[in-house]
Parts: structure tokens; C-alpha cells; sequence
């Protein structure tokens, strides 16, 4: 639609963008959540009074800076209608300059309203593992580590390797990273599943094309002042030696350590450290982020579509493939957005699918 100084104009976002910032909701739970901190009472429970907090500070990092925007539209809105009444050309690039600005803000706002999850906020912890295929997969696997790693620099977030197997040859049999900033597992829960490439091997004498899967699968990082609690009696304790590529042994000594959860099964290992006292920290604290995530899908009755998400790393089950020949291209098949600058994704680009992603979710659950 046009203004009447130019060929933009300004939206409103009340309804270009729907119910989706429910700024009022979010203005109720904040009064509610901040007379909570007022009561005298409220640390006694130290866990709880650090989960309100930081829904207070969440909320209040939504809220705020779409109030400043929500200004800066009207105004822009009321100097469109005095231009639409007394023409002026300075003060009519003044108002579209200001547009051009709000528009993508109100987008970034935008996005961040999807992130509406109970643990959006929080820290994500990626397990990447490479599928059959040996060198070449194991290959793409340390490409998708790197990728990550890259989009993770991007946005200023901390990253942490917790764990990581390195192959015989090259690359990386699996690895488990973890990724520090604000939202980070609301934005990386979209990368869960599959990822498999196209292209001629470097590893292939005859230069023949290969296809490779690697799989991902992201889960948020617990908070330590979240009681998991976990009993020494349920928990096997294996220990090894830490090794390096080729399976050289880093150190001499069994500092590696492999916990089992023995009434779930579920697994963590660490052997980045040289202590074995701390590689065996490291490892409860993914365990119990494991745990978190394992009682977060019961209570939500949803284990049986998590675990089905957990596809076979094979043909037909991958969410995105990388061609590198015989064209370039990254295609998403759940929400069908293509990139043919498949290198710009490689070197961490990956917010475009990421978007794709949280918004058609988004539309899917909007009556």
C-alpha cells in the first residue's frame, strides 16, 4: 500500500502481525509475576524465586521495546496524515526513512514473540551425531558442527564443548555442544532431525558424488538451581581413556567417564577434561539435562512425538538437504524454503530456515 509521500507505508501492527505479541497477556502475568517478588516470603523458596525473575526479565524484554516501537509508530502515523494534508518532500523521506527502520524491527519483535515455549529462554545443548557412511559421514557431521558453531558467534552466544569423538580419518563421529545466550534453544529447537548432504566425496579416489546424513538433536540446557534429583544407586559409572583422532590416547590415565542412568537408559559422556572428577560433573549436568527433558515430555504428554522426531539417520527421513553437486542448494522439506548460497549457510546463515520454521508453527497453532 502506498503512502502519500512515497511508495511505503507504514503497518499497524495490531493487524499486520494478529494476537501473536499479546502484549496485554504479557502485561497481566508481569504485574502478577512482580507483585510475587514484593512478597516477604518470596526467596524463602530459592528455586522458584529465580524462575519468576527470569520470566520477569523475559517479559519485560518483550514488552518494553515493542512500547518504544508501538511510538515511534503512531508518530510516524500522525506525520503520514499531515503529509497526506500539506505535502512536504524533506520532512515526507524523513517519515519513509523511519519506516524503513520500524518495519524490520517490528519483524525481529516479531520473532521473538514466537518463542512462546516454556523453555525458549533457555540454553540449548545440540547432540550431533554422524549417520553410516564412515569418513565421508563423519565428515559432514564436524561441517554441521562448525555451521552451528558459526551461527552461534554470529549472535554473540557463548559455546561449550561438552563432548566430542573424533573420527578415525577425519571429522567427528559425534559431538555435544553447548550454547549460552538468551533463546538460544527457542531458536535451535527448529535444527532437531536429520540433515543430509549431496556432494562429490574429497575422500573418493574416483571422485564419485556420496550422499551423507548426520543427525541433530537439541534439548534445553537446565539451570543448576533446578533440582533434578538423581540417586547414586541408579546411576553406572563407566570410565575409559580419552582419545584423539587416529585413537590416540590423549593422556595415560582413565580420565574419561561414561554415566548410564540405569532406570531410563538414557546416556552421557565427557571426556574433554583432564580430571576425571570433572569430566564426571560434566556428564551429570547433561545427564540431568537429559532427565529435565525426558519428565518435560511426560508432563506435556508429548514423549511419543519426540521420540518419533528421533528419525533413522537414512533416505526419506532427513528435514533439510545440502547439494553441493551437481548444483548448489539447501533445501528445507518442512517448510519448502530453498538457498542456493549453500556456502553463506555453511559459514552459520541458517536464521532464514530457523524463521521459516518458527512461523509455520506459529500459523499452524493460530486458530
Amino acid at each position: 500500500m502506498s503512502g502519500p509521500f512515497g511508495s511505503k507505508s507504514i503497518v499497524r501492527p495490531s493487524t499486520s502481525y494478529g494476537g501473536i505479541f499479546d502484549v496485554d497477556g504479557k502485561r497481566r502475568t508481569l504485574i502478577e509475576l512482580e507483585s510475587r517478588m514484593g512478597e516477604p516470603t518470596f526467596w524463602n523458596d530459592q528455586q522458584g524465586a529465580q524462575e519468576v525473575v527470569k520470566r520477569v526479565k523475559s517479559l519485560k524484554g518483550t514488552i518494553e521495546p515493542f512500547e518504544g516501537l508501538m511510538g515511534r509508530v503512531q508518530s510516524a502515523l500522525e506525520l503520514e496524515e499531515m503529509l497526506a494534508l500539506e505535502p512536504d518532500e524533506a520532512m515526507g523521506a524523513d517519515v519513509e526513512r523511519e519506516i524503513g527502520e520500524i518495519e524490520p524491527a517490528l519483524e525481529q519483535l516479531r520473532m521473538r514473540a514466537l518463542l512462546s515455549g516454556p523453555d525458549d529462554h533457555r540454553d540449548a545443548q545440540i547432540e550431533i551425531s554422524a549417520g553410516a557412511g564412515g569418513t565421508e559421514a563423519q565428515d559432514w557431521a564436524s561441517m554441521i558442527m562448525r555451521m552451528y558453531t558459526r551461527w552461534a558467534e554470529r549472535r554473540g552466544y557463548e559455546i561449550e564443548i561438552l563432548d566430542m569423538s573424533e573420527g578415525e580419518e577425519a571429522g567427528i563421529k559425534g559431538a555435544v555442544l553447548e550454547i549460552k545466550g538468551e533463546f538460544a534453544y527457542g531458536f535451535l529447537k527448529a535444527e532437531s532431525g536429520v540433515h543430509r548432504l549431496v556432494r562429490i566425496s574429497p575422500f573418493d579416489s574416483q571422485a564419485r558424488r556420496h550422499t551423507s546424513f548426520a543427525s541433530v538433536h537439541v534439548i534445553p540446557a537446565i539451570d543448576e538451581e533446578i533440582n533434578i534429583e538423581i540417586r547414586e544407586e541408579d546411576i553406572k559409572m563407566d570410565v575409559f581413556r580419552a582419545s584423539g583422532a587416529g585413537g590416540q590416547h590423549v593422556n595415560k590415565t582413565s580420565s574419561a567417564v561414561r554415566l548410564t542412568h540405569i532406570p531410563t537408559g538414557l546416556i552421557a559422556a565427557s571426556q574433554q577434561q583432564r580430571s576425571q572428577h570433572k569430566n564426571r560433573d560434566q556428564a551429570m549436568k547433561m545427564l540431568k539435562n537429559k532427565l529435565y527433558q525426558l519428565e518435560l515430555n511426560k508432563q506435556l504428554a508429548k514423549k511419543a512425538e519426540m521420540d518419533a522426531s528421533k528419525m533413522d539417520i537414512s533416505f526419506g527421513s532427513q528435514i533439510r538437504s545440502y547439494v553441493f553437486q551437481p548444483y548448489t542448494m539447501v533445501n528445507d522439506h518442512r517448510t519448502e524454503l530453498k538457498i542456493t548460497d549453500i556456502q553463506k549457510v555453511m559459514d552459520g546463515d541458517v536464521d532464514p530456515f530457523i524463521e521459516a520454521f518458527l512461523k509455520q508453527a506459529a500459523a499452524e497453532v493460530t486458530p
